[in-house]
């Protein structure tokens, strides 16, 4: 590591200190609650993509974020979000997380898990005792793509003999809509705002034969409101993420307005954070009640 990264890391875990010593600033209960199955969760659900370095923006910003989370700050956000009213996380079970969570466990933390997994989801189920279950969207669009759709579909039955909510993860708004129309049992859906799984010759198309640097993480503006349509659309909650395409979108308090006012009052919203610089956790709370609050 050089001496110029020593020293911005160090600066970083600083402010970070400084943030987690003003865990009285975020006042309990602020996060409003939507209806999801037979309870109540609140409608912003904390993401776990930062916590293990998947950035979704260049390798720099992957390894800042996996230096800098350790498993005692992933658990430190997470009690930081239990006082803001955030119960409910997205959780993928890989590499350090089960450890993560077992720590935060038993440190009296609790949260309802909704698990993203592309495989057999019975040994994770046992390990985890989640709320829900839904098939991670990266592979369920390559499914998508290769006409194997139905694969997708045998999973969800899977999950469903588990006893828990089962749902469909995607960054395609097409999916959606076939999974409707094909009636599948399912009772949720988490769907990316923006469609970061085109091929090769989808990006051509769209940008008139040119093929861009890192395809899977290029964000067009109007994709958005076509995910957001299919949400609309559909009678069953959904869970917008990326509404801040992975740290591109400038006017944050603009993006998550757009979120709550296209998706359904029965619709949340997976957020990531990163609060090595400022206090992420009770902003996005915070805002999220702001923007929610009865006019």
């Amino acid at each position: 590591m050089t001496q110029t990264r020593r020293t911005f890391l160090h600066a970083a875990a600083l402010a970070a200190a400084t943030t987690t010593a003003r865990a009285g600033d975020v006042r309990p209960g602020v996060v409003p609650k939507m209806k999801f199955g037979k309870s109540e969760i609140s409608r912003l659900v904390v993401g776990c993509n930062p916590f293990y370095g998947y950035g979704h923006f260049n390798a720099t910003l992957a390894s800042v974020m996996r230096d800098w989370y350790t498993q005692e700050r992933v658990c430190q956000v997470l009690h930081r979000c239990n006082e803001a009213g955030v119960d409910t996380a997205a959780y993928h079970h890989q590499g350090r997380a089960p450890q993560d969570l077992a720590r935060f466990r038993t440190e009296g933390g609790r949260m309802n898990l909704i698990v993203q997994c592309p495989d057999d989801p019975a040994p994770v189920h046992e390990a985890v005792s989640p709320m829900a279950m839904y098939h991670h969207g990266e592979w369920t669009d390559r499914a998508f793509q290769a006409g194997k759709l139905a694969s997708v579909r045998e999973w969800t039955k899977k999950a469903r003999d588990l006893g828990v909510m089962v749902g469909v993860g995607t960054h395609k708004p097409e999916v959606v809509a076939q999974v409707e129309s094909e009636g599948w049992d399912v009772d949720f859906y988490a769907g990316c705002v923006y469609n970061r799984t085109r091929t090769p010759d989808e990006w051509r198309k769209l940008l008139g034969g040119e093929l861009p640097e890192m395809p899977g993480e290029i964000y067009i503006q109007s994709d958005p409101p076509r995910m957001y349509a299919v949400m609309r659309q559909t009678k069953k909650p959904c869970f917008a993420f990326k509404i801040l395409a992975a740290g591109r979108v400038s006017n944050v308090e603009q993006a998550f307005r757009t979120a709550f006012a296209s998706i359904k009052p029965n619709d949340g919203v997976f957020i990531g954070l990163f609060p090595l610089l400022k206090d992420e956790v009770r902003e996005d709370a915070e805002r999220t009640a702001r923007i929610l609050a009865p006019v």
